[in-house]
């Protein structure tokens, strides 16, 4: 393999942080690498050093004559003053980029809904995202350095661009370097891992999950191997105090197989149990949406940008039922009424028409994106904050003090007496949230919470959630945490809501064709309400996923029914070849990455194809059963 750029013995040390210490990289063709890490470890700073922004203190930084970088920082460099024409192809002649296949199928996919000779200065920041992701792609680079690119992107958005990626170049060909939060992009889109820590670079094989898997595994022969230090310090201990006859041998260490390491690992949920609590916080009425129009007048939208006509409402023909309990995620593009929706929930907007019945048990704690419940209290620190509020909190049937909290959270002692304005941006959305949670709310509304967090502070944030009993609202583009603390997930699509069985997979297939940021083709509700049933059935549409209801005939029905027998055994045949082959996984040395990683890309084979007959099982039930 042809070595396209790295690094030699490089050291850089900013006034308070020690970045990298004798670091020494190599990026070479075909690498797909991701980088994790804390925030503040230098993630980015090692981005800038390899592609030459940031000069190394020692050390140097090599890269064959030829290659051409692109860089993607996590704030552009876009003159507002600018067209959007200008800002992505610059002075390039018409006939040029718009000959070119590749160009187009960028623009199309990035920022169809964009005004193409508007000002970079009156864009929304997704919009801004776009636009400096478009100019990035539409170069022809060897290798690109792209530091959030998943910021402010909606999740379609996201799964676009994982495909571009995917299939930009041959295999073998190019190079790519990822800094995101964002663990379901990371596994989609790399093939190796490093990870960046205490001025060192470790690397891995695999992607996301085959990197925790090693570092897991790291983690525990690390540990076994300090307990055995002890054990043989104990013995020398003996020895030394009772005589050469308490000497034994040194006991052989076997590597588990990885399944131990989490044979003994609970579900991340009680589902049941969770449920009873939050039955007996909050009753049988939590909230209800019934029939719901809602919009905002003289011309606001969701941001108050005017994007939204008083003619024409946000929302249209909602119904949601949400019940004790319910773990519901929200998806949507941005600007598709998700905001408006947990407003008309929360009785901040009144509906146009329809109502929204609120239980009188409810006391609704909100986690936003801006942070705005922090303002308040942001010269105080965080201990006097926490001083005002109550001593001990229920969690997991055991009383905790919010400083144990903190502490679960990442927080320091020291870091206790921080002024809050002094905070990172990570810090503060952790403490938010705690504080939120403090306030002991029986609904839970979670706008945006894994923004500024890293993949191993999202863990601990995931962790708090999955014991916390009552309802919870999720508004989230990060598909791995919406799947990973919701049970059921609804999607806003033209204005109407309609429940997604299949998760942000269906939602994608539904969406697919749609304009980036266009407005979707209406939808009917389909499955509305907690219970599974439409409250006014009388009034309810008869349309689904697959049109009018025109009805079939018997042997039609048949057919279907027959089908959907067939692809459920098939399901079960597939299902069992998966667990087969993550099975097989434990089975392999740790140490092999080769097998490692042609085990993985054997299992996600066949998730794929499990993925499919799924999807082929949802549409001929669900025309069976509109057919019933």
């Amino acid at each position: 393999m042809a070595i396209l750029l790295g690094c030699d013995g490089v050291h850089l040390e900013f006034p308070t942080k020690l970045i990298a210490q004798d670091v020494t990289l190599g990026v070479n063709e075909g690498d797909r690498i991701g980088i994790v890490g804390k925030n503040g470890d230098g993630k980015s700073s090692l981005l800038g050093v390899l592609s030459g922004a940031v000069p190394p203190d020692a050390g140097r930084v090599t890269r064959r004559r030829d290659v051409t970088v692109g860089v993607l920082g996590q704030r552009d460099a876009l003159d507002s003053a600018s067209t959007v024409h200008r800002a992505v192809v610059g002075d390039l002649p018409e006939y040029e980029w718009a000959a070119s296949p590749r160009v187009r199928q960028i623009l199309d996919g990035l920022i169809a809904d964009v005004p193409w000779e508007g000002l970079v200065g009156e864009l929304s920041g997704g919009q801004r995202r776009r636009v400096d992701l478009a100019r990035l792609l539409i170069g022809d680079y060897d290798v690109l350095m792209l530091d959030e690119p998943t910021n402010h992107l909606d999740m379609r958005t996201i799964n676009w661009l994982a495909e571009h990626l995917k299939s930009r170049w041959q295999r073998g060909n190019g190079a790519m370097l990822v800094v995101t939060h964002d663990r379901w992009f990371l596994d989609e889109v790399c093939t190796s891992m490093w990870e960046v820590h205490d001025g060192c670079v470790d690397p891995f094989e695999g992607g996301y999950s085959a990197y925790i898997l090693q570092r897991v595994e790291r983690d525990r022969m690390a540990q076994v191997t300090e307990e055995r230090r002890r054990n043989m310090a104990r013995k020398e201990l003996a020895w030394l105090s009772r005589g050469a006859q308490a000497r034994s041998t040194k006991p052989k260490f076997r590597v588990e197989a990885a399944r131990e390491l989490i044979a003994d690992v609970p579900p991340v949920r009680n589902e049941l149990e969770l449920k009873r609590l939050a039955v007996s916080r909050l009753g049988k009425q939590v909230i209800d949406v019934i029939d719901v129009d809602a919009g905002y007048e003289n011309g606001a939208g969701e941001d108050g940008s005017g994007d939204a006509a008083p003619s024409r409402p946000v929302l249209s023909d909602v119904i949601w039922l949400i019940g004790a309990g319910d773990r519901y995620g929200l998806l949507g593009e941005n600007g598709a009424g998700k905001t408006t929706l947990l407003n008309v929930i929360q009785g901040k907007l009144s509906p146009r028409r329809g109502r929204v019945k609120i239980g009188s048990t409810v006391r609704f704690g909100v986690l936003s994106q801006q942070l705005d419940e922090l303002k308040p209290v942001e010269d105080d620190t965080i201990r006097e904050v926490l001083a005002r509020g109550k001593r001990y909190v229920m969690v997991e049937g055991k009383e905790t003090s919010p400083e144990k909290l903190l502490e679960r959270l990442g927080f320091t002692q020291q870091q206790m007496w921080s002024r809050i304005k002094d905070l990172s941006g990570g810090q503060k959305r952790r403490l938010s949230l705690l504080l939120t949670i403090l306030e002991e709310p029986n609904v839970l509304i979670l706008d945006e919470p894994g923004n500024d967090l890293d993949t191993d502070m999202l863990a601990l944030v995931e962790d708090l959630l999955d014991s916390w009993p009552g309802t919870l609202i999720l508004v989230t583009h990060d598909r791995f945490l919406m799947e990973r603390v919701t049970d059921q997930q609804w999607a806003l699509i033209g204005g109407t809501l309609r429940h997604v069985p299949g998760g942000v997979d269906e939602y994608l297939r539904l969406t697919e064709g749609l304009g980036a940021g266009g407005s979707a083709r209406p939808q009917a509700p389909g499955f509305n309400g907690g219970q599974g049933c439409d409250p006014n059935p009388s009034n309810a549409p008869q349309t689904g996923a697959q049109g009018p209801r025109n009805g079939l005939s018997n042997a039609e029905r048949q057919r279907l029914k027959k089908e959907v027998a067939s692809l459920e055994r098939k399901m079960e045949t597939r299902r069992a070849k998966v667990e087969e082959l993550e099975r097989g996984m434990f089975d392999i040395d740790p140490t092999d990455f080769a097998a490692l990683t042609a085990q993985q890309d054997a299992v996600a084979a066949a998730r794929d194809e499990l993925d499919e007959l799924e999807m082929a099982w949802l549409e001929a039930s669900e025309r069976l059963e509109t057919s019933m």
